[in-house]
């Protein structure tokens, strides 16, 4: 089994009714993450490239190298294990939900568009990764580049926009 990070954007209504019922939040986003998975297979069955924006989108493994090289760029929001946990919540796979507020969300899709993925990872390699135990170890171990991670960034840069320009929340944890 593997640590996958995950995100919802929720909107500030629906973030004040999840940090009060935690288990209402779980079932609405398996409902929506059930719901964009079949979209996204009829989308490419018809051949279509355009759909909805996602509510609900993950950055597989790379969640802790994200971590990692946003610390180092001394990112000013946790876009990776939120900024405060979901109260009472209870585990959704490897512990419970964290969150980020809508002004945190802004601050953080301001934060990602002054930094490329090309200066993210400026400067770390592998090697760097290993040292530092991040998750997967066993990849950086091998020596993969650092493009798998690159990719992931590059992903919620829009992301984390589109949340922003919504007003919306963010609910995070790995699953």
């Amino acid at each position: 089994m593997s640590m996958i990070g995950q995100y919802a954007c929720v909107t500030p209504a629906e973030l004040d009714r999840a940090l009060g019922d935690p288990e209402w939040a779980l079932e609405l986003v398996g409902e929506w993450m059930e719901a964009e998975a079949e979209a996204e297979t009829e989308t490419e069955a018809a051949g279509s490239s355009q759909s909805a924006p996602a509510r609900c989108m993950d950055v597989d493994k790379a969640w802790d190298a994200l971590g990692f090289l946003l610390r180092r760029a001394a990112f000013p929001v946790d876009i990776v294990h939120g900024e405060a946990a979901v109260p009472d919540a209870d585990d959704w796979g490897y512990g419970p939900p964290r969150y980020l507020t809508p002004e945190q969300v802004r601050a953080a899709a301001g934060a990602l568009a002054e930094i490329s993925g090309e200066r993210l990872t400026e400067g770390v390699g592998p090697a760097d990764l290993a040292a530092a135990e991040v998750y997967p170890a066993i990849v950086w171990e091998r020596g993969e580049s650092l493009d798998y991670v690159r990719e992931h960034y590059e992903q919620l840069r829009p992301f984390f926009r589109t949340a922003a320009d919504q007003g919306d929340g963010m609910l995070m944890w790995l699953g």
